[in-house]
C-alpha cells in the first residue's frame, strides 16, 4: 500500500488498548473504593486505605499499557512504550518494518539496532498497515533511507 506522507505532527496509537487500559484502571480504582467502604466494621482504616492502594497501583501499571504511541514531529520521532520513552532524529531511523504475525512494527535504526514500535498495534489491522505506510513515507521524506526498489 502507497501511502503518502501525513502533515507533522502526526501521533499514532492504538484504540482498543487505550480504551481497555484506561478503562479497567478506572474499574479497579472505583471498585477498590467501593470495597473499602464496604468493608465490615473488622477492618480498620489501614486496612480500607492498603485496599484503595492496592487499586491504584494496578491503575498505574495500566496507564503505562493506556499512553503506548508513536509520535512524529519536524525533527524526529518519539516512541512511547510501556516502560520507556525513545527520541530519534530522522537520520537516525532507516526503516520501519511490521512482519505477518508481529505484535508491533519494529523501527530499524542506524547503530544496527532496532526497536519495537508499541503504540502501533498489528491487531488493528487496517490502522496498524496505514500507520506503518504513512511513517514509511516519512522516514523517505525525511531520514537519509534509500528507496526500496
Amino acid at each position: 500500500m502507497s501511502e503518502s506522507a501525513p502533515p507533522l505532527p502526526v501521533t499514532w496509537r492504538p484504540r482498543v488498548t487505550t480504551v481497555i487500559a484506561y478503562g479497567l484502571a478506572a474499574v479497579m480504582v472505583i471498585g477498590s473504593i467501593l470495597m473499602a467502604v464496604g468493608l465490615p466494621e473488622q477492618f480498620k482504616l489501614p486496612d480500607r486505605l492498603g485496599m484503595v492502594a492496592f487499586g491504584v497501583a494496578v491503575a498505574c501499571v495500566l496507564h503505562l499499557l493506556g499512553r503506548l504511541r508513536v509520535r512524529a514531529d519536524e525533527t524526529g520521532i518519539t516512541v512511547v512504550n510501556a516502560l520507556r520513552v525513545h527520541r530519534f532524529e530522522w537520520a537516525e531511523v532507516l526503516d520501519v518494518t511490521m512482519a505477518e504475525g508481529d505484535p508491533w512494527p519494529k523501527l530499524d535504526l542506524a547503530d544496527g539496532n532496532s526497536l519495537g514500535a508499541m503504540g502501533i498495534q498489528s491487531t488493528e489491522r487496517e490502522r496498524s498497515r496505514r500507520a506503518v505506510a504513512q511513517l514509511t513515507a516519512l522516514i523517505r521524506e525525511r531520514g537519509e533511507a534509500p528507496d526500496r526498489p
